[in-house]
């Protein structure tokens, strides 16, 4: 193994707050969304359009509705990175593990 399981253990400490972020806003968006929704099926309401499907059509079209979901995909994007980026790291020392036991058995065949 070319990399100490060292810095796979310390990689994961350093990007585990940056991964609680990313979810965190994630989360965040995915749960705004409906807010989002509800406003501006609102303000299509107050435009004079009273069927709700003709309102959440309106709400779906909104640019402000596309921008929210463009963040929210940004977020998923850096989430699921980080996890993965994680994941990795942890399987580095997984391996470094069992790499070690192996040599350990080697060792008492050659003694």
């Amino acid at each position: 193994m070319t990399e100490s399981p060292h810095k796979a253990v310390d990689f994961i400490r350093n990007k585990a707050a940056e991964f609680g972020k990313a979810k965190s806003k994630r989360v965040f968006l995915e749960e705004f969304r409906k807010s989002k929704k509800a406003l501006l099926m609102k303000d299509a309401l107050l435009k004079g359009i009273e069927a709700a499907n003709a309102q959440e059509r309106e709400a779906y079209a909104n640019p402000e509705y596309e921008e929210l979901l463009q963040g929210l995909a940004e977020a998923i994007e850096k989430e699921e990175t980080l996890k993965w980026l994680m994941t990795a790291a942890s399987l580095k020392v997984e391996i470094w593990r069992s790499e070690e036991a192996t040599n350990r058995v080697q060792d008492k065949a050659h003694q």
